[in-house]
């Protein structure tokens, strides 16, 4: 039964992520672009999202890893890195000009991408190009470099 569940249970969280997105506005371009611009026409609606996502997160993970395992695994899988180097700095760099420019960001490019819109199917596909060179770099690199 726990197999089943910690199969299942990524599922219906990313089911709840989307439809999080989703009411939240993040899945619209025009909205993002709006929060974006601070010296235009500024849409601040979108601190309200961001804040209450934090708040969620910083009381969820507090509670979550005072146990000793999580519900679904043997233990907790949390990241161990804490050095900035230029991998990090460079893949931020271009996230944070491809969510400008386009207005979306992963999660909520390929929860619009149900929507058929053009402007979405470009840019999730552009996307997984850009994930598949960077993996086949990846690759390359660990054969050859």
């Amino acid at each position: 039964m726990k197999r089943f569940l910690s199969s299942v249970a990524p599922f219906f969280g990313g089911v709840l992520f989307a439809i999080g997105l989703g009411v939240g506005g993040m899945t619209q371009p025009s909205k993002i672009v709006g929060f974006l611009d601070i010296l235009g026409n500024w849409d601040p609606t979108l601190i309200f999202v961001m804040g209450g996502a934090v708040i969620v997160y910083a009381v969820s993970y507090r509670l979550i890893t005072k146990r000793n395992a999580p519900f679904f695994s043997e233990q907790f899988h949390l990241p161990t890195r804490r050095d900035i180097d230029v991998h990090l700095v460079l893949g931020a760099a271009i996230f944070g000009a491809g969510w400008g420019l386009s207005g979306l960001c992963p999660g909520p490019g390929i929860t619009a991408f149900i929507s058929g819109a053009p402007e979405v199917i470009i840019f999730v596909t552009f996307m997984l190009v850009g994930m598949f060179t960077f993996l086949s770099y990846e690759e390359l690199n660990k054969r050859f470099g």
